[in-house]
């Protein structure tokens, strides 16, 4: 028997599929948005760029004052020499990286609490942030006044507390307890603004991860290292890199609150740049102050997010 076989139809080719076009502005749209944003950027330059481009010329000039302004002479390094070789700005330089350390790490891990204590209220989670907002919002100059009259000696509560246990009332006078009642201040202060920003990360995470956990067996303080801690890593990155940005040029709370005392204990860089250009009137010093703090703060911004990328490149599959 031959086998009846039925020819096979051709198949149809396919339309090729409709290539997506690359959206994208017209070299008039270009044209017209430039110049748009042109009065911004100019404005902007002049009140960013062009004050610390003259604060680099500056720290590098010798500055010489007179009845009509300053006028800027030679070109020399003689600021940063000095400078380098200052025992009064290697403190203030250690002072303030100490200062800045610390106290970011205590108001993450404050912070950090806090935003998972918000993240489980239900109805009262809008007036406890409202709460929280208040050191936060409150003027830095206003907080650190507040603070002094708890420190005070004579009528602080703080110093009647600390006297009921024979510890010595006198918080201010002393370089350790000057240093910890500074940075208590900041942390009551800047604790919730670091809150605030961890629990827009953790509203945010996916619920199937903490279920999948749940069906893994993992307890509450595997979660938080497994699922929560890893998904908080650009959060944190970024209340890193405020917070540093804040903390290292610290000047109002040592201002108001210890004047950068006793001695030098608690000077910090800005506070030591302000003394040295508007006290002693040298301009050309403090202008090298204030360049080699924002130096400084770059290295560190630069080292966050260095970390931070090489974080999420081990993340990625």
């Amino acid at each position: 028997l031959m086998a009846v076989t039925t020819p096979l139809k051709p198949s149809t080719p396919q339309p090729p599929a409709p290539k997506r076009r690359r959206r994208g502005l017209s070299s008039s749209a270009a044209r017209t948005g430039w110049i748009y944003l042109t009065p911004t950027l100019v404005v902007v330059g002049l009140i960013t760029l062009f004050p610390i481009a003259f604060s680099v010329v500056m720290s590098f000039s010798k500055v010489e004052l007179g009845y009509s302004g300053f006028e800027l002479t030679g070109f020399s390094a003689d600021n940063y020499i000095a400078l380098f070789s200052s025992p009064r700005w290697a403190h203030a330089a250690l002072f303030t990286v100490f200062y800045t350390v610390v106290t970011v790490v205590i108001e993450l891990v404050l912070g950090t609490l806090v935003a998972l204590v918000l993240e489980r209220l239900a109805n009262w989670r809008g007036w406890m942030m409202a709460l929280l907002l208040i050191p936060w919002a409150m003027i830095t100059v206003i907080s650190a006044q507040l603070w002094s009259y708890m420190y005070n000696a004579s009528y602080g509560a703080i110093s009647w507390f600390l006297g009921l246990f024979g510890a010595d009332p006198v918080i201010l006078g002393e370089p350790a307890s000057a240093i910890t009642a500074m940075m208590v201040a900041d942390i009551w202060k800047t604790t919730p603004f670091v809150a605030i920003i961890v629990l827009a990360g953790l509203v945010v995470i996916p619920n199937d991860l903490y279920e999948a956990a749940e069906l893994d067996g993992a307890n509450a303080w595997q979660t938080f290292w497994r699922v929560t801690l890893p998904q908080l890593t650009g959060t944190l990155a970024i209340a890193v890199l405020f917070r540093v940005l804040q903390a290292f040029g610290v000047f109002d709370l040592p201002f108001v609150l210890t004047g950068g005392g006793p001695g030098t204990s608690t000077e910090s860089l800005a506070l030591l740049g302000w003394k040295v250009m508007f006290q002693s009137l040298n301009l050309g010093a403090g202008a090298a102050i204030a360049v080699t703090t924002g130096a400084l703060v770059l290295f560190a911004c630069l080292l966050s997010l260095k970390a931070f990328r090489s974080q999420v490149s081990e993340e990625k599959p």
